[in-house]
């Protein structure tokens, strides 16, 4: 319980500023998006956690210290109001003044962004998901697909994922014709690629590198991030709101990751990583879809978490015959 105490806290405290916010019913949307934010993002901290993992434990301490005010302040408010603020041409604190006294034109501006979000999200996660896929190892999940004859032929090919990557932006622009579209999911291709080389340059054995596994977490986190800041607004409009309950959800999500990497849980459940590595696939593309065409954040959220389910369930049954 220890790991969740400050989580808690945290909620208590924030659930109290919602009231001053917005009463009661503040407190309430406070609340659902706390559990948007974890139904969203517990395939994150899995992720986080086998990256973590990998870690040496100085970096461990400063992706939860460090990380927190990022995650909580930068992605779930900076990071939006950097976002207006550019696409408006206004000053930063103008943004904030609008986001206060105007919150309709202000989400306005943001859900204008949103096809470029999800762009650049989508692809970050979509370059994640695949370097797990066609990465080889001993135990597989769905081994009918993950063990058959076509996956191993093109787990062989060289930079596989960058391929398909790639065809997907072909196809993406062809759907949407929209340049800024494809250079965004270009750019969340590259920067995935160029985090690869950064940690390849500094790693050491078996020991990843603290800076690069860092950006990569908080990049990581960010690309989870866009679809709850934009979907809040359904919810609230209100920033501060909706930054207190997508904040208490990352802090608690932070909290699982801390439980997942002192416990070895990814090693006690063998197919936990396999389960967020699809999650985080489905994300993606349900985050390209999400371009062209309406899908809610419960049907993600939903998704996310029955294939964590899924997956546990099976971990247990393997860890019982093995037993």
């Amino acid at each position: 319980m220890r790991y969740f105490t400050s989580s808690f806290v945290i909620l208590l405290v924030g659930l109290i500023g919602s009231y001053f916010l917005g009463g009661w019913e503040g407190v309430y949307i406070a609340a659902l998006l706390v559990v948007l934010e974890i139904s969203l993002s517990f395939d994150n901290a899995v992720v986080n956690a086998k990256t973590l993992s990998t870690m040496e434990p100085i970096w461990q301490k400063r992706f939860i210290i460090f990380g927190m005010p990022i995650a909580v302040f930068g992605m779930r408010l900076l990071f939006p109001l950097a976002i207006v603020s550019i696409v408006t041409g206004m000053g930063v604190f103008e943004t904030l003044h609008v986001a206060m006294d105007e919150p309709h034109r202000y989400e306005a501006i943001l859900k204008s962004t949103e096809t470029t979000i999800f762009s650049f999200g989508g692809a970050f996660l979509l370059m994640v998901f695949l370097d797990f896929f066609f990465e080889e190892r001993e135990i597989t999940w769905f081994k009918l697909l993950e063990d058959s004859k076509m996956v191993k032929k093109f787990s062989g090919v060289g930079n596989i994922e960058l391929i398909i990557a790639i065809l997907v932006g072909i196809v993406l622009g062809h759907v949407t014709g929209d340049f800024g579209v494809v250079l965004a999911f270009m750019y969340g291709v590259l920067l995935h690629s160029l985090l690869g080389m950064l940690d390849h340059f500094l790693s050491s054995d078996t020991i990843k590198s603290g800076i690069a596994g860092f950006i990569y977490l908080e990049i990581l986190d960010a690309s989870f991030s866009f679809d709850g800041v934009i979907g809040a607004f359904a919810l609230s409009s209100n920033i501060f709101i909706i930054m207190i309950g997508l904040g208490v959800g990352a802090m608690f999500v932070r909290s699982i990751t801390l439980y997942f990497v002192e416990h070895k849980t990814l090693s006690e459940f063998q197919y936990l990583e396999h389960g967020a590595h699809y999650a985080i696939g489905i994300l993606a593309v349900i985050m390209l879809l999400k371009i062209t065409m309406e899908i809610g954040e419960a049907v993600t959220g939903t998704i996310g978490i029955a294939l964590i389910a899924a997956a546990f369930l099976h971990s247990l049954i393997e860890n019982k015959n093995r037993g």
